[in-house]
């Protein structure tokens, strides 16, 4: 696959992450943020920090560098915030002319396949709190590049 070619795949992918985690993030119940299911679990701050987390090393990554920090989680709307700041961030840099200095591949396979897990996560998780993200024919989302973030185009085909 040609660069340009694996540049414009990430960026989709990255606009798959905003629309998926988007659905995971908005209208979350009141103490959501501190869900426990078991005692040694992550709690929905705690996930959605580290894929905020996720993303700044990503974006370090893209630039030749391997930069790791584990963030203390912020409030639950700051940390959404922070989750699609970070997703613009690494998308702005892949769009622009800057050159890529870690494969597409395995930016596919560390930070982002990781992201799409802990999204899985939170989804899983609200339905657990009682606050169920509805399903979705994903193939039919209206998701394209550079749409990373909060503002999402409304979904084409849920489901219970």
């Amino acid at each position: 696959m040609h660069t340009h070619d694996q540049r414009q795949f990430l960026r989709h992918t990255l606009a798959t992450v905003a629309y998926r985690g988007g659905k995971a993030v908005r209208n979350t119940p009141e103490g959501f943020a501190h869900f426990k299911v078991g005692e040694s679990s992550r709690t929905p701050a705690q996930i959605l920090a580290h894929i905020g987390d996720l993303f700044d090393w990503a974006l370090t990554l893209a630039k030749g560098q391997h930069i790791w920090h584990d963030s203390t989680p912020l409030p639950w709307e700051q940390e959404a915030d922070r989750f699609f700041r970070a997703l613009k961030s690494l998308d702005d840099f892949l769009a622009s002319d800057d050159e890529l200095l870690s494969p597409a591949e395995r930016m596919f396979q560390g930070p982002i396949a990781d992201a799409l897990t802990h999204i899985g996560q939170l989804t899983m998780l609200r339905r657990l709190a009682g606050s169920p993200v509805r399903g979705e024919s994903y193939f039919k989302a209206d998701i394209s590049a550079g749409r990373v973030g909060a503002d999402q185009k409304s979904p084409t085909v849920e489901f219970d």
